[in-house]
């Protein structure tokens, strides 16, 4: 259930509910790759971030079952990525010491794209 009240021209939102959802972070196995990401937390530069290639996430459905679920590939690495947003790391944590992003016009001019 929710509700809404106003303040000084803003609006807040309280939400109420018996039913919570968990996600844990994944787990990861084996086999990694490193590709360029970007964000837009950091929009207008590009990292490299070496990811695992299958992450297994595991998640609490609205039912309370627990749900495993596998991603590959290119998938893999969005869905670590937005589940390191909830978690409150940013994909500059996983980029290797000594290595910067570079802006996204220097991006650009490699020519790079995801490779799977």
């Amino acid at each position: 259930m929710s509700s809404a009240s106003t303040h000084s021209g803003r609006r807040s939102y309280s939400t109420r509910s018996t039913r919570q959802q968990r996600l844990s972070p994944p787990r990861t196995g084996g086999d990694t790759d490193e590709q360029y990401e970007g964000c837009l937390s950091f929009f207008d530069v590009r990292g490299q971030v070496p990811r695992p290639r299958v992450i297994h996430v595991e998640q609490t459905t609205i039912d309370g079952q627990t749900k495993i679920t596998v991603f590959e590939r290119g998938v893999a690495r969005l869905a670590a990525h937005e589940i390191d947003h909830l978690h409150g790391t940013l994909y500059t944590d996983h980029m290797r010491a000594g290595v910067n992003p570079i802006p996204v016009e220097q991006y650009r001019g490699t020519g790079t794209t995801w490779k799977y």
